[in-house]
């Protein structure tokens, strides 16, 4: 078997905000920060720690702040170094250097298929990965290096995947599974259900946002027809694909948050804040004494 390394990272990032408003009127949703970090970057270090060299973001319009962020700022850099302020220097130079990042524009909002479909002559004929910026999973092993390794094993698409119970399941597309013998964090992905009702669920299996593809996917969404408002599903796409080869889902090891959500934004904010050693201490005797 001829096998195939993930060098590339995709990152749906075209969308309006719009559950952030008034706030991304302005700024885009995925530089939105958990303490002191954008969104957008916590995905970003994932992929490079999963050995990812280049880093594909898909924009829309009124999102310059994005590339700014992760470029040189030399006003900036010469600020802090006349200040002497060489930690924060050093911090300011990590963004920039996390590796080779390169953008393309999604036109109009068309779905999540439609988004990665735009990436498609940057990746060429070679697997990669797709990561939602909205998902932020915290784990000792980054969820996306998690992922890699298995698709080394089975040299296939592979879905993140957690375990949701009760009527929450709706709000997910949820796969139609069962596990493998020989690696019980694999599943054998016969189907998926797009917000399944609970009852019409096939298993507690949900998608999440982390997605490792074949470059076959470009073809399998080119072939997808258009659901409401004109939307490519990239869900839709992934079953046509299972009619090709195997699809794998996979049971990563972390806590996920939904950033994309206010209430999960907030939580996933004080939790992030609690493991910070110049944070936690402080912000935990503080939220002792606040007021419930």
């Amino acid at each position: 078997m001829s096998y195939q390394k993930i060098r590339k990272a995709v990152f749906p990032a075209a969308g309006l905000g719009t559950r952030f408003l008034p706030a991304t009127k302005a700024i885009p949703k995925e530089m939105l920060c958990l303490v002191d970090k954008p969104l957008i970057q916590y995905g970003v270090e994932e992929a490079v720690a999963a050995g990812c060299t280049e880093i594909i973001i898909v924009t829309g319009r009124d999102k310059a702040a994005m590339e700014d962020h992760f470029d040189y700022s030399p006003e900036l850099e010469a600020a802090l170094e006349a200040k002497g302020k060489q930690a924060l220097l050093d911090v300011v130079h990590s963004v920039s250097k996390l590796a080779r990042i390169v953008y393309t524009r999604q036109p109009h909002p068309l779905g999540l298929g439609h988004a990665v479909l735009m990436a498609k002559e940057i990746v060429g004929d070679e697997p990669f990965c797709v990561l939602l910026p909205d998902d932020i999973v915290d784990a000792k092993v980054p969820c996306m290096k998690q992922m890699v390794e298995a698709f080394y094993e089975t040299q296939s698409s592979i879905l993140a995947s957690e375990v949701v119970e009760g009527d929450a399941i709706s709000a997910y597309g949820v796969l139609d599974c069962t596990p493998v013998a020989n690696n019980p964090r694999l599943l054998d992905v016969k189907g998926m259900v797009e917000k399944p009702k609970f009852e019409e669920a096939p298993s507690q299996n949900a998608i999440i946002g982390r997605y490792i593809l074949t470059p076959r996917i470009f073809e399998m969404i080119e072939a997808v027809k258009p659901g409401a408002g004109g939307e490519l599903q990239l869900t839709d796409a992934i079953k046509m694909l299972l009619q090709h080869e195997k699809v794998y889902g996979f049971h990563y090891e972390g806590k996920r948050h939904d950033a994309g959500d206010k209430l999960g934004f907030l939580k996933a904010t004080v939790e992030l804040a609690l493991k910070r050693e110049d944070l936690g201490p402080g912000f935990r005797d503080w939220l002792k004494e606040f007021p419930i």
